[in-house]
Protein backbone atom coordinates (compact mmCIF):
# COMPACT_ATOMS: atom_id res chain seq x y z
CA UNK A 1 0.00 0.00 0.00
CA UNK A 2 1.30 3.45 -1.36
CA UNK A 3 2.32 5.91 1.61
CA UNK A 4 1.80 9.63 2.05
CA UNK A 5 5.60 10.60 2.23
CA UNK A 6 5.85 13.23 5.49
CA UNK A 7 9.82 15.51 5.84
CA UNK A 8 10.78 18.45 7.64
CA UNK A 9 13.96 19.25 8.84
CA UNK A 10 14.22 17.90 12.14
CA UNK A 11 11.59 16.36 14.90
CA UNK A 12 9.41 19.73 14.14
CA UNK A 13 7.17 17.90 11.69
CA UNK A 14 6.30 15.17 14.17
CA UNK A 15 3.24 17.98 15.42
CA UNK A 16 2.03 18.05 11.76
CA UNK A 17 2.11 14.17 11.46
CA UNK A 18 0.23 14.04 14.83
CA UNK A 19 -2.64 15.68 13.21
CA UNK A 20 -2.71 13.96 9.58
CA UNK A 21 -2.82 10.20 11.74
CA UNK A 22 -5.82 11.84 13.45
CA UNK A 23 -7.67 12.93 10.26
CA UNK A 24 -6.29 10.26 8.54
CA UNK A 25 -5.83 6.56 10.47
CA UNK A 26 -6.22 4.52 7.66
CA UNK A 27 -3.45 5.86 5.78
CA UNK A 28 0.26 4.77 6.12
CA UNK A 29 2.67 7.65 6.40
CA UNK A 30 6.28 7.69 6.17
CA UNK A 31 8.15 10.57 7.92
CA UNK A 32 11.64 11.43 6.99
CA UNK A 33 13.32 13.65 9.25
CA UNK A 34 16.38 15.71 7.76
CA UNK A 35 18.30 16.03 11.24
CA UNK A 36 21.53 15.60 9.59
CA UNK A 37 21.32 18.41 8.05
CA UNK A 38 19.12 20.74 9.83
CA UNK A 39 18.06 23.30 10.97
CA UNK A 40 16.30 24.62 7.12
CA UNK A 41 15.44 28.10 9.39
CA UNK A 42 18.76 29.76 9.44
CA UNK A 43 20.06 28.18 6.11
CA UNK A 44 19.51 30.06 2.65
CA UNK A 45 17.26 29.36 0.04
CA UNK A 46 19.80 27.32 -2.14
CA UNK A 47 20.36 24.79 1.11
CA UNK A 48 17.19 24.51 1.94
CA UNK A 49 16.00 23.50 -1.83
CA UNK A 50 18.87 21.17 -2.53
CA UNK A 51 17.89 19.45 0.78
CA UNK A 52 14.05 19.31 -0.12
CA UNK A 53 15.03 17.76 -3.64
CA UNK A 54 17.28 14.87 -2.58
CA UNK A 55 14.58 14.14 0.97
CA UNK A 56 11.71 14.04 -2.02
CA UNK A 57 13.41 11.82 -4.61
CA UNK A 58 14.56 9.66 -1.72
CA UNK A 59 10.81 9.42 -0.57
CA UNK A 60 9.65 8.93 -4.16
CA UNK A 61 12.40 6.46 -5.11
CA UNK A 62 12.37 3.88 -1.92
CA UNK A 63 8.74 4.29 -0.36
CA UNK A 64 6.57 5.28 -3.82
CA UNK A 65 4.85 7.73 -2.17
CA UNK A 66 1.42 8.58 -3.05
CA UNK A 67 1.39 12.05 -1.80
CA UNK A 68 3.91 14.29 -0.21
CA UNK A 69 3.60 16.35 3.19
CA UNK A 70 6.04 19.36 3.30
CA UNK A 71 5.31 19.66 7.34
CA UNK A 72 8.23 22.49 7.38
CA UNK A 73 7.48 26.51 6.80
CA UNK A 74 10.92 27.38 5.66
CA UNK A 75 11.04 24.12 3.20
CA UNK A 76 7.41 25.21 1.89
CA UNK A 77 8.33 28.71 1.27
CA UNK A 78 11.92 27.94 -0.53
CA UNK A 79 10.86 24.62 -3.06
CA UNK A 80 7.55 23.86 -3.28
CA UNK A 81 6.55 25.71 -6.23
CA UNK A 82 10.27 23.74 -7.39
CA UNK A 83 9.17 20.59 -6.30
CA UNK A 84 5.57 20.53 -7.53
CA UNK A 85 7.23 21.55 -10.87
CA UNK A 86 9.19 18.17 -10.71
CA UNK A 87 6.47 16.01 -9.85
CA UNK A 88 3.58 17.12 -11.48
CA UNK A 89 1.57 13.91 -10.94
CA UNK A 90 2.30 13.87 -7.28
CA UNK A 91 -0.22 15.30 -5.00
CA UNK A 92 2.18 17.89 -2.44
CA UNK A 93 1.14 19.43 0.45
CA UNK A 94 2.90 22.50 1.70
CA UNK A 95 1.74 24.92 5.22
CA UNK A 96 2.38 28.83 5.70
CA UNK A 97 2.37 30.28 9.10
CA UNK A 98 -1.47 31.05 9.77
CA UNK A 99 -2.05 34.44 9.61
CA UNK A 100 -5.61 33.91 7.49
CA UNK A 101 -7.16 31.83 10.84
CA UNK A 102 -5.22 34.49 13.33
CA UNK A 103 -6.70 37.59 11.55
CA UNK A 104 -10.61 36.50 11.45
CA UNK A 105 -10.11 35.52 15.10
CA UNK A 106 -8.34 38.12 16.89
CA UNK A 107 -10.54 40.87 18.90
CA UNK A 108 -7.61 43.41 19.06
CA UNK A 109 -6.10 43.26 15.66
CA UNK A 110 -2.80 42.48 16.69
CA UNK A 111 -0.68 39.50 16.62
CA UNK A 112 3.03 38.36 16.76
CA UNK A 113 4.02 35.51 14.72
CA UNK A 114 6.62 33.29 15.71
CA UNK A 115 8.77 31.38 13.67
CA UNK A 116 12.33 30.98 11.63
CA UNK A 117 14.76 33.69 10.66
CA UNK A 118 14.53 31.75 7.23
CA UNK A 119 10.63 31.97 6.94
CA UNK A 120 9.98 35.03 8.35
CA UNK A 121 12.97 36.57 5.51
CA UNK A 122 11.15 35.44 2.53
CA UNK A 123 8.84 36.99 0.17
CA UNK A 124 6.02 34.23 0.39
CA UNK A 125 6.18 35.22 3.87
CA UNK A 126 6.20 39.22 2.94
CA UNK A 127 3.34 38.28 0.47
CA UNK A 128 1.07 36.93 3.21
CA UNK A 129 1.72 39.69 5.62
CA UNK A 130 1.53 42.52 3.53
CA UNK A 131 -2.02 40.97 2.30
CA UNK A 132 -3.48 41.45 6.17
CA UNK A 133 -2.15 44.83 6.06
CA UNK A 134 -5.09 46.95 5.99
CA UNK A 135 -6.92 44.38 8.52
CA UNK A 136 -4.16 43.75 11.45
CA UNK A 137 -0.79 44.76 12.87
CA UNK A 138 1.20 41.84 12.62
CA UNK A 139 4.83 41.41 15.00
CA UNK A 140 7.31 38.99 13.37
CA UNK A 141 9.28 36.95 16.05
CA UNK A 142 12.37 35.53 14.80
CA UNK A 143 13.22 32.57 17.13
CA UNK A 144 16.82 32.29 16.59
CA UNK A 145 18.20 28.68 18.46
CA UNK A 146 14.77 27.40 19.57
CA UNK A 147 14.50 24.60 16.85
CA UNK A 148 18.05 23.50 18.00
CA UNK A 149 16.98 23.40 21.47
CA UNK A 150 14.32 21.70 20.49
CA UNK A 151 15.87 19.01 18.73
CA UNK A 152 17.92 18.17 21.24
CA UNK A 153 15.58 17.97 24.10
CA UNK A 154 17.48 20.88 25.72
CA UNK A 155 14.79 21.84 28.94
CA UNK A 156 16.92 24.59 30.07
CA UNK A 157 17.67 26.32 27.02
CA UNK A 158 13.84 25.41 25.82
CA UNK A 159 12.78 28.10 28.66
CA UNK A 160 15.23 30.94 28.42
CA UNK A 161 14.24 30.80 24.64
CA UNK A 162 11.04 30.87 25.25
CA UNK A 163 10.63 33.47 28.02
CA UNK A 164 12.78 35.72 25.69
CA UNK A 165 10.73 35.44 22.57
CA UNK A 166 7.36 35.24 24.45
CA UNK A 167 8.65 38.67 25.63
CA UNK A 168 9.24 39.59 22.20
CA UNK A 169 5.68 38.61 20.94
CA UNK A 170 4.01 40.84 23.72
CA UNK A 171 2.65 42.72 25.49
CA UNK A 172 -0.42 40.64 25.92
CA UNK A 173 -3.92 41.14 26.77
CA UNK A 174 -7.48 42.54 25.02
CA UNK A 175 -6.71 46.11 25.58
CA UNK A 176 -6.24 47.93 22.28
CA UNK A 177 -2.80 47.82 20.78
CA UNK A 178 -2.21 44.10 22.86
CA UNK A 179 -1.30 41.18 21.24
CA UNK A 180 -4.12 38.59 21.50
CA UNK A 181 -3.28 35.83 19.14
CA UNK A 182 0.23 34.37 18.43
CA UNK A 183 1.05 32.38 15.18
CA UNK A 184 3.30 29.49 15.97
CA UNK A 185 5.28 29.88 12.34
CA UNK A 186 7.33 26.78 12.89
CA UNK A 187 6.14 23.27 13.19
CA UNK A 188 8.82 22.85 15.91
CA UNK A 189 7.04 25.42 18.55
CA UNK A 190 3.71 23.38 19.08
CA UNK A 191 5.87 20.84 20.43
CA UNK A 192 6.97 23.76 23.58
CA UNK A 193 3.62 25.23 23.74
CA UNK A 194 3.34 24.53 27.30
CA UNK A 195 6.10 26.41 28.00
CA UNK A 196 5.47 29.10 25.80
CA UNK A 197 1.94 29.27 27.75
CA UNK A 198 3.39 29.73 30.82
CA UNK A 199 4.50 33.44 29.51
CA UNK A 200 1.43 34.45 28.77
CA UNK A 201 -2.58 35.18 30.15
CA UNK A 202 -4.55 32.37 29.85
CA UNK A 203 -6.69 34.12 27.18
CA UNK A 204 -4.33 34.14 24.70
CA UNK A 205 -5.13 32.00 21.76
CA UNK A 206 -2.16 30.11 19.79
CA UNK A 207 -2.43 28.85 16.24
CA UNK A 208 -0.33 26.27 14.27
CA UNK A 209 -1.51 24.83 10.98
CA UNK A 210 -1.26 20.61 12.16
CA UNK A 211 -5.51 20.22 11.60
CA UNK A 212 -5.49 22.47 8.39
CA UNK A 213 -2.93 20.74 6.88
CA UNK A 214 -4.31 17.41 7.44
CA UNK A 215 -7.78 18.33 6.41
CA UNK A 216 -6.28 20.04 3.34
CA UNK A 217 -4.27 16.73 2.74
CA UNK A 218 -7.31 14.69 3.13
CA UNK A 219 -8.91 16.46 0.52
CA UNK A 220 -6.35 16.12 -1.75
CA UNK A 221 -5.80 12.32 -1.55
CA UNK A 222 -9.65 12.19 -2.10
CA UNK A 223 -9.67 14.47 -5.23
CA UNK A 224 -7.07 12.07 -6.41
CA UNK A 225 -9.00 8.78 -5.53
CA UNK A 226 -6.29 8.13 -3.09
CA UNK A 227 -7.69 7.57 0.28
CA UNK A 228 -7.07 4.51 2.08
CA UNK A 229 -9.37 2.28 3.98
CA UNK A 230 -6.95 0.09 5.08
CA UNK A 231 -5.16 -0.22 8.12
CA UNK A 232 -2.42 2.71 8.77
CA UNK A 233 0.83 2.42 10.26
CA UNK A 234 4.51 4.78 10.32
CA UNK A 235 7.52 4.62 9.36
CA UNK A 236 10.04 6.63 10.63
CA UNK A 237 13.59 7.85 9.02
CA UNK A 238 16.16 9.87 9.56
CA UNK A 239 19.48 11.43 7.90
CA UNK A 240 20.25 11.31 11.48
CA UNK A 241 20.81 9.08 14.47
CA UNK A 242 17.26 7.61 14.11
CA UNK A 243 17.00 6.89 17.55
CA UNK A 244 16.44 10.14 18.19
CA UNK A 245 13.97 10.52 16.24
CA UNK A 246 12.48 7.46 17.65
CA UNK A 247 12.61 9.03 21.10
CA UNK A 248 11.06 12.28 20.15
CA UNK A 249 7.86 10.57 18.48
CA UNK A 250 7.48 8.59 21.53
CA UNK A 251 7.63 11.77 23.47
CA UNK A 252 5.61 14.13 21.12
CA UNK A 253 3.17 12.28 18.83
CA UNK A 254 -0.19 12.79 19.90
CA UNK A 255 -1.48 9.21 18.50
CA UNK A 256 -0.68 5.78 19.34
CA UNK A 257 3.24 4.53 17.97
CA UNK A 258 2.32 1.43 17.53
CA UNK A 259 3.29 -0.21 14.20
CA UNK A 260 6.21 2.36 14.24
CA UNK A 261 9.81 1.39 12.78
CA UNK A 262 12.98 3.67 12.70
CA UNK A 263 15.88 3.42 10.46
CA UNK A 264 18.54 5.89 8.99
CA UNK A 265 19.20 6.99 5.61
Amino acid sequence: MPSVGVFDSGVGGLSVLAALRAELPHERFVYFADTAFAPYGERGDAYVIERSRKVTGQLIAEHGIKALVVACNTATTAAIHLLRAEHPALPIVGLEPALKPAVATSRTGHISVMATRGTLASAKYAALRDSFAGSAHVRSVPCDGLVKAIEGFDAEAIATLCARYMAEAGPFGDATGEVDTVVLGCTHYPLVKSELQRHAPPTLRFIDTGAPVAQQTRRVLAAAGRLSDGEGGLILQSSGDPSVLQAAAARWLQTSPQGTTATSA
